[in-house]
C-alpha cells in the first residue's frame, strides 16, 4: 500500500546518537509515513539498532544495509530510490541525530497540503523571535559564506541548502534526480538543487523555481559528534565551482526570478 510520505534517514555510525524509540513512536502516532533507515557501512552498532527498529515495526520501516561506507549522497540516494519503488506521495530526509525533531514532519506534510504549486521543500535554519535555533557560531558564519557562494553558483536566492531535511513530491521528473550518483558526497543537496533547476518544464507550467519553498524550522539545535570537519569546507566550495560551472555551460531552462526564500 502507497503512503503518504517515505522518509529516508542515512546513518553513519550512529549507535550513541540514535534514538529508536523517538521514530517508533512517531510511526505509531502517524500511520502514513514509511521510514527507509540506511546504514552506511557504520562500524559500531548502528545496524544492530536499525535490525531491531525492523523487526518492532516490520509494516512501517525499511532497513537497508551498506557494507562500506559510501558517503551521505550516496546513503541519501539509495534510499530514496529504494523508497521511490513503493511509490509514496511524498519522499524526504532527515537527519539521524534529530537536530530537526521529528515533529517538524507535520509542518512539511501541511505546507504541501495547502500549496499544491509547491514541488520541493528545503528546510531552513534562520534565527528569528519565537525559533529555537541553536547553532556553534563557527558553523553559522561559515554556513553564511557557503550560502552565499552557493546562491551565485545556483542564480538562486537560497538561504540555507545544507540543512538536513528536505522533501519533495514523487513523480516521474522528480523521480529521475536519484537516477544516477552524485558527484559530491556531502553538498549532493546544493547538487541536487541544481539537478531540478534543470528539470524540463511544459508550456504553460510554472518554472521549477517558483516549485521551490524554505521552510523555517521551528526548532534546529546543533548535535554534538558531527562528521564535517575542517577540509570539507574546502572540498565543498570546489564542488559548489563545479556546480557554477555546470550551469554557465548548459544554461538555466528557468527563466523566472522569483525569491525562493519565504517566511511562513
Amino acid at each position: 500500500m502507497a503512503s503518504d510520505l517515505a522518509l529516508v534517514v542515512p546513518c553513519y555510525n550512529e549507535a550513541a546518537r540514535l534514538d529508536p524509540a523517538a521514530f517508533l513512536h512517531f510511526l505509531a502516532t502517524h500511520p502514513g509515513v514509511q521510514l527507509v533507515m540506511v546504514d552506511d557501512g557504520s562500524e559500531d552498532g548502528t545496524w544492530e539498532l536499525l535490525a531491531r527498529m525492523r523487526e518492532a515495526a516490520p509494516a512501517t520501516v525499511t532497513a537497508i544495509h551498506h557494507a562500506v561506507n559510501r558517503g551521505k549522497a550516496e546513503a541519501v540516494r539509495a534510499g530514496i530510490v529504494a523508497a521511490i519503488a513503493e511509490k509514496p506521495a511524498i519522499v524526504g530526509f532527515f537527519d539521524a541525530d534529530l537536530s530537526t525533531p521529528l515533529r517538524a514532519i507535520d509542518d512539511f506534510l501541511a505546507l504541501l497540503r495547502t500549496r499544491p504549486d509547491v514541488e520541493f521543500v528545503l528546510g531552513s535554519r534562520v534565527l528569528l523571535m519565537g525559533r529555537d535555533v541553536r547553532r556553534r557560531a563557527v558553523r553559522h558564519y561559515l554556513g553564511r559564506v557557503f550560502a552565499t557562494a552557493v546562491s551565485l553558483a545556483l542564480d538562486l536566492p537560497v538561504y540555507d541548502t545544507q540543512c538536513g531535511a528536505k522533501m519533495l513530491r514523487v513523480n516521474a521528473a522528480t523521480a529521475s534526480l536519484f537516477a544516477t550518483p552524485f558527484r559530491s558526497r556531502w553538498i549532493f543537496d546544493v547538487e541536487l538543487i541544481a539537478r531540478y533547476l534543470r528539470l524540463p518544464v511544459a508550456p504553460g507550467d510554472a518554472a521549477r523555481r517558483d516549485r521551490l519553498y524554505e521552510l523555517v524550522l521551528p526548532v534546529w539545535h546543533d548535535k554534538p559528534g558531527s562528521k564535517l570537519r575542517w577540509y570539507d569546507f574546502v572540498r565543498a566550495i570546489v564542488d559548489v565551482g563545479y556546480i557554477w560551472r555546470q550551469r554557465v555551460a548548459h544554461g538555466s531552462r528557468d527563466d523566472a526570478r522569483a525569491p525562493v526564500f519565504q517566511k511562513p
